[in-house]
């Protein structure tokens, strides 16, 4: 079979999987067995190339954020939207947007991949510019040793060849530095000093206070990058920012005080892809007009009330979910499920501090490991009104019991997508 009947058999499949509403990767691994090059070639013809963003958290949102600064500079922007983080993902989203010709009708590829899968994706595809987020203890049951994921970090800024843009305040990512091929140049993002204690690396939630708290003060205490953008103080939705040593204003209008770390390394990779063409006003103006990523604060009008879903995977993740709202002014449901893309283990929410929910209490707690759930919030001391397993129930039950209150659920990946499904039952639920 020829190449592009080939491309025509995926984009027909891919076209079936979605009246059926689901597979959006299955016509990539047709392409992958079919035609393994067809990513490679494909995103060969971008005349600005691949933006590969990667790192434990924040990839999704962080990667919203840069497809549509980048679009607001004039780029036409190519992305896999749903997320789907394998090159299969990649292959099946090309399928999407490309014409029945085989026309892709882009200039810059922007990707998020998570760690295991885009080390294979470099080995077919050398990115131009990479965004490295953040290294944290989520999903060791899949990786192993969390040194384990920034070997992986390492092989993506290795293969990088325009520019690799890094997180300070990360000591796993700052380390990535010593792999950037010579050429390729080495930009960062981060965090005012005050800010910092906000934003813990992992290594700050493991030794504040312990045996090398000397040790971490004195590596508080070295002198850190210069940051291309910094993300100087917020209050409420207001963000203050520098750039390029310039001080600047605009709003972040994203649930979640992470989502303001997340628009300074979003900013910084958009100003590295557009180099000194970028019209800065603009870019930093763009970012106040950012819309939520699927499940990542986004929220569904329930019954005509708010109804938030919030992603948490990991102890840093829940807890600055937790600090970005009073827990009083809101129903609040916590979804845990322990499918392979949530991680098996769920240990991890032993790391987490609920004390904040005593005040208002959880109405619901759902999901697969619901029981385990409501266990660790008895250890701290919170009410728990409902333990439903059923998802689908569990979510019934939720809103009919939320009354006028607005409502928020935090959920693991999986319980997300259930949740998602249930409501476009009931609710507009944006396609994804």
């Amino acid at each position: 079979m020829s190449r592009p009947h080939v491309r025509l058999l995926g984009q027909g499949i891919r076209y079936l999987t979605t009246l059926r509403g689901g597979g959006s990767a299955f016509p990539g691994l047709v392409m992958e067995r079919l035609h393994p090059g067809f990513v490679a070639e494909e995103l060969a013809k971008l005349p600005h190339g691949v933006v590969l963003i990667s790192g434990t958290n924040g990839k999704t949102t962080t990667t919203k954020m840069a497809v549509q600064l980048l679009r607001s500079q004039g780029y036409k922007v190519f992305t896999n939207r749903t997320g789907s983080n394998f090159v299969r993902g990649v292959a099946a989203a090309l399928l999407g947007e490309m014409s029945l010709t085989g026309r892709l009708d882009a200039d810059v590829a922007v990707l998020e991949l998570d760690e295991a899968h885009a080390v294979h994706f470099v080995k077919q595809v050398k990115p131009r510019h990479a965004l490295l987020l953040n290294v944290m203890r989520d999903q060791l049951d899949r990786f192993g040793e969390i040194d384990t994921t920034r070997r992986m970090l390492a092989q993506i800024a290795a293969a990088t060849t325009g520019t690799v843009v890094l997180n300070r305040e990360d000591p796993r990512i700052v380390s990535l530095a010593e792999h950037v091929p010579e050429g390729t140049q080495t930009r960062w993002f981060g965090l005012s000093a005050p800010l910092r204690p906000m934003f813990p690396s992992d290594d700050d939630m493991r030794s504040a206070g312990g045996p090398d708290a000397e040790a971490d003060h004195e590596a508080e205490l070295a002198p850190r990058p210069a940051a291309d953008v910094e993300l100087t103080s917020f209050e409420a939705n207001r963000v203050r920012l520098t750039v390029g040593g310039e001080p600047v204003e605009t709003t972040v209008e994203l649930y979640g005080v992470y989502n303001m770390y997340n628009a300074a390394a979003a900013l910084a990779v958009a100003l590295a892809v557009a180099g000194p063409d970028a019209d800065r006003a603009a870019l930093v103006d763009e970012l106040s007009r950012v819309t939520p990523a699927f499940g990542r604060g986004e929220t569904i009008t329930v019954g005509g009330h708010p109804l938030q879903l919030l992603l948490v995977k990991n102890p840093a993740g829940f807890r600055l979910s937790l600090a970005s709202a009073r827990p009083g002014d809101y129903a609040t449901m916590v979804a845990i499920n322990d499918e392979y893309a949530d991680g098996r283990d769920v240990s991890w929410l032993w790391d987490v501090d609920f004390h904040s929910l005593r005040s208002g209490g959880v109405d619901v707690v759902a999901g697969t490991r619901a029981w385990d759930m409501a266990l660790r919030l008895d250890y701290d001391e919170v009410a728990v009104r409902e333990v439903v397993p059923d998802l689908g129930d569990a979510l019934h039950r939720f809103v009919a019991g939320a009354g006028d209150r607005p409502m928020r659920v935090f959920c693991t990946y999986t319980s997300m997508l259930e949740l998602r499904r249930e409501l476009s039952r009931v609710a507009e639920v944006a396609e994804i």
